[in-house]
């Protein structure tokens, strides 16, 4: 017995679009995330220093990459889903 995919596959010409869209986003995170390893590197210190609620700013700013991270996983999704719609219509 073969199980076979639900959906019925094609040629995906978003692809290209999505793909440049994914790269765009992996730099900019690189971005930020390369801003928190310079401060440990360079000012390890400031990681310590007090910012929000009694919270260090290694915590605040790590935190802040999780979420960042999640919320560029949902912007993705919304503009690639756009250009499925737009581009892969019949």
């Amino acid at each position: 017995m073969l199980h076979e995919p639900a959906v019925k596959t094609g040629i995906d010409r978003a692809a290209e679009k999505k793909a440049k869209l994914g790269v765009k986003m992996f730099f900019i995170y690189t971005l930020v995330y390369a801003g928190f390893v310079l401060i440990g590197l360079t000012k390890p210190e400031l990681m310590g220093l007090e910012l929000l609620g009694g919270q260090n700013i290694a915590i605040v700013y790590g935190f802040g990459l999780i979420v960042l991270a999640i919320i560029m996983g949902f912007i993705y999704n919304y503009f690639c889903t756009k250009m499925e719609d737009k581009m892969n219509k019949n």
